[in-house]
């Protein structure tokens, strides 16, 4: 077996270990999950997430079964990594390969953590137009994660595919992602709505299963005579699901600005995916005081964009993946601190819960 499918599917069962893990006690009992509970959980994700760097770090040679200068140049050629090979040393090559994988993954994983917030701000309209009570949130949204997490898998290896045969795709990618980021800003202060009954996800699931208004029972589906009904806490599920596959055009091209090896998107992706949760019960009454984060998470898109368009031009300059990092945080810190100084008057937000 190589030495990706052991990285994959170790990932993979760590993944699917922790996930029931926090089925069967964080969702017991289908109770609110507490500030402190969130904070933990947020924490213990993204000690997971930097522990993985820190692998890479020392051991990222082992995921591509890197052993000699051949095999070393090979990797960095095929996935375009913007390292400069020492000739003649080998070991020196090899430290700074496992330096710029690590950056690449962190980098990658900063990028996706940042435009889930994005994703956080929807929820907590559907949940709010939907009228699903807080106790049942977590149990809808770890199941979102798994929809998501195996619909990622699908695009990103998908998305690798293309990018290795056909290479002009990144400036498709990259005038895509200038495009969202300008229209995200253009559109920052429009009130997004849902109207459950409009929305085409219902609209398709009320066409082909019965579905009842009642959210007492906790259930994904209930059996009323005989008869089995879909709930409204499913059709959350299905419109978190079809929102997620929405933001992946915009998450999966932004993170192959950063890397093309689609393993450590893959992994920058999911952990990113995984520490939604409960980042969104950290953040969920707090959200609308980061007024100024859509302008950040705009400037943030256009210039990974701008970067996929100027890649080659970027790397004859000297720009590494270490100067990306520095940027993508210095814009989301700006974008918070910014939010914190200038509040917004609490009548012009429409997300604070009476």
């Amino acid at each position: 077996m190589s030495h990706e499918l052991l990285f994959f599917g170790g990932f993979i069962l760590f993944i699917i270990l922790m996930l029931a893990i926090d089925l069967g006690l964080f969702a017991k009992g289908n109770k609110p999950i507490s500030l402190k509970s969130a904070t933990i959980m947020s924490l213990v994700w993204i000690s997971f997430a930097l522990g993985f760097g820190l692998i890479l770090y020392f051991w990222g040679h082992e995921l591509h079964s890197i052993v000699d200068m051949a095999t070393l140049k090979e990797v960095v050629h095929r996935h375009s990594h913007n390292i400069e090979i020492v000739e003649n040393s080998f070991e020196q090559s090899l430290a700074l390969y496992n330096r710029n994988l690590s950056l690449e993954y962190l980098t990658g994983y900063v990028v996706e953590y940042a435009l889930s917030v994005d994703n956080i701000f929807v929820m907590v309209l559907l949940f709010s137009s939907f009228g699903i009570p807080e106790k049942y949130y977590h149990k809808i949204l770890v199941w979102g994660i798994i929809g998501a997490i195996l619909l990622r898998c699908i695009f990103i290896f998908i998305g690798a595919a293309l990018i290795a045969k056909f290479g002009w795709i990144l400036y498709l990618f990259g005038a895509f992602l200038v495009y969202t980021g300008v229209m995200m800003y253009i559109k920052r202060n429009e009130e997004e709505e849902v109207d459950p009954k409009s929305h085409p996800v219902v609209k398709f699931a009320s066409k082909y299963f019965k579905v009842t208004h009642e959210t007492e029972s906790g259930n994904f589906f209930d059996i009323k005579n005989g008869v089995r009904y879909m709930t409204p806490l499913f059709l959350v599920l299905l419109v978190i699901e079809f929102t997620d596959l929405i933001f992946a055009v915009d998450s999966i091209p932004a993170i192959f600005s950063v890397t093309q090896d689609p393993y450590i998107v893959f992994f920058s992706n999911i952990f990113a995916v995984l520490g939604l949760r409960s980042m969104f019960f950290l953040l969920v009454n707090i959200i609308h005081k980061f007024h100024y984060l859509k302008v950040g998470l705009a400037f943030l898109l256009v210039f990974i964009g701008v970067k996929m368009l100027l890649h080659d031009w970027l790397h004859s300059w000297g720009f590494e993946t270490v100067h990306s990092l520095i940027i993508i945080i210095g814009i989301l810190a700006i974008s918070i601190i910014a939010s914190l100084i200038f509040p917004k008057k609490a009548e012009d937000n429409p997300m604070i819960r009476p």
